[in-house]
């Protein structure tokens, strides 16, 4: 599995188990990086050690803040799927890369991972 897809295991992993996500801003807002593709992602991490790294990383007086999870996904959610936002999952690394899915596939698998740590 790549770094990637490793680090999106662990973010859907680790959620419905905490019921927390984890994500970087400054007075201004939220890093919402733009992709070679024209995309933009609001990234997102599974905790806050995940998220301080990339606070650092980035630098410019970003904090970090976390949000329960079911906030996330009644609020936020839909309002990054409206505004045509992608959600990056734990990126990590040197230069904060990973995947991001839209808000509705992180809904299916938030929803898919819930279930599987039901009946686990």
């Amino acid at each position: 599995m790549s770094q990637s897809g490793s680090q999106a295991a662990a973010f859907f992993r680790d959620v419905p188990r905490t019921g927390v996500v984890w994500w970087v801003r400054d007075d201004e807002g939220t890093p919402a990086p733009l992709s070679d593709d024209g995309t933009r992602s609001l990234p997102f991490w599974s905790t806050a050690a995940r998220a301080q790294r990339a606070a650092d990383i980035w630098g410019h007086g970003l904090r970090v803040e976390s949000m329960a999870v079911a906030v996330w996904r009644d609020r936020e959610l839909p309002d990054a799927d409206r505004e045509g936002l992608l959600i990056g999952i734990n990126w990590s690394g040197p230069r904060l890369v990973g995947w991001s899915f839209t808000p509705t596939e992180v809904l299916n698998r938030l929803a898919a991972a819930g279930t599987a740590a039901r009946s686990g």
